[in-house]
């Protein structure tokens, strides 16, 4: 099964199969609902990770969905910015978040941090030695929340950022820090990828999912919250070189961003780099995203939204029209569904015919 999706999901990237629609099974959202986040749920403990992670991933192995099962150390934002120091809160309701900001000394020493002797290194590859050992050959494990070099530096250094992005006094000490947080994600991304076993350029992920797509041509996950807060200049200026330089180590990248920034999300579509883009539902609309894709030959991977009272069909029928017309390739993470296996399977079989190329 998992051979047969992955070999599914060459077929998409090559541009000779149909789009991709990941549709949620019933055990998949119940597993989610009953383990929320919260402080007094939390853990960081990677036993009771892996069992939870995987509680939710075999609900979908033989549900009719394109997507592949997978689990991945769900240790929140904070995963690389623990590993420089800096520590974190469990906060009710919230995955662990960011404590204050580090001092420039404390992030100069950065540099020098063996990843090997960091609790979050260790309780991931512990994740990962226990997956090996599981013997669930049809549940893949993917890269934990490594965010972007950008969100990396705002989390590390604060607010402040904000200001010293603009000020050229301190232009200097911007680029520093962002080499320091630059050296912290590829350090960190090339030893998930030798704990995971990734082969080279290749990588499955599933975007803090159950399920998770096959890509040939990407190697790394991005997301640059941050970003939108800043003006075109400075996203062209600053952010995408940093973007750019992040991930063509690794042949590429999934990238995330959330709220509405267009210029972000057009630049990130004309990067050779970025393969394929995740974006907060509802913030654009459909059809602009789907044309802007089609146009540069990215991917969208994404949530969207559904109408109201829309029915599944008409759901299914209104973004495969809209795949179909832009050109576009999408994998499409299904916000309106049925919960009925017939249904789902009629469901899967109806996207596949209105997007196949």
């Amino acid at each position: 099964m998992l051979h047969e999706k992955i070999e599914r999901h060459k077929q998409f990237w090559s541009g000779a199969g149909p789009s991709l629609i990941l549709i949620p099974a019933p055990g998949e959202i119940a597993a989610t609902d009953s383990v929320s986040p919260a402080m007094s749920t939390f853990s960081l403990n990677p036993e009771e990770v892996w069992k939870r992670e995987t509680t939710r991933a075999r609900s979908v192995i033989d549900w009719p969905t394109d997507g592949i099962p997978t689990v991945r150390p769900n240790f929140g934002v904070v995963f690389i910015p623990a590993m420089a120091g800096q520590k974190y809160l469990l906060q009710d309701g919230q995955m662990p978040w960011p404590d204050e900001p580090l001092s420039e000394d404390a992030l100069r020493a950065a540099r020098s941090v063996e990843l090997a002797d960091t609790d979050m290194i260790r309780n991931a590859e512990r994740f990962y030695a226990i997956h090996r050992a599981s013997g669930e050959t049809e549940i893949a494990p993917y890269h934990p929340d490594t965010q972007g070099v950008f969100d990396i530096a705002h989390m590390l250094w604060g607010d402040q950022i904000f200001y010293d992005v603009i000020d050229p006094s301190r232009r200097e000490w911007v680029d520093e820090l962002l080499e320091i947080c630059l050296d912290l994600f590829v350090r960190v991304s090339q030893r998930m990828r030798a704990a995971i076993g990734d082969s080279e350029g290749t990588m499955i992920h599933g975007h803090g999912t159950a399920q998770g797509v096959y890509f040939p041509n990407a190697g790394a996950r991005t997301s640059e919250d941050t970003a939108i807060l800043f003006s075109p200049q400075s996203i062209d200026e600053v952010i995408l070189p940093i973007i750019t330089r992040s991930v063509v180590p690794f042949g590429g990248a999934f990238a995330h961003f959330c709220g509405r920034c267009d210029h972000l999300f057009q630049e990130l579509c004309r990067s050779p780099w970025i393969k394929a883009i995740d974006v907060q539902p509802g913030m654009h609309s459909a059809s602009w995203l789907l044309e802007q894709c089609a146009e540069n030959d990215t991917v969208l991977y994404s949530r969207v939204e559904g109408l109201p009272d829309e029915s599944w069909e008409d759901y299914v029928r209104r973004i495969g029209g809209l795949v179909r017309s832009t050109g576009a390739r999408c994998v499409l993470r299904s916000t309106v569904f049925p919960s009925a296996r017939s249904e789902c399977a009629a469901m899967l079989e109806l996207w596949r015919e209105l997007t196949a190329r």
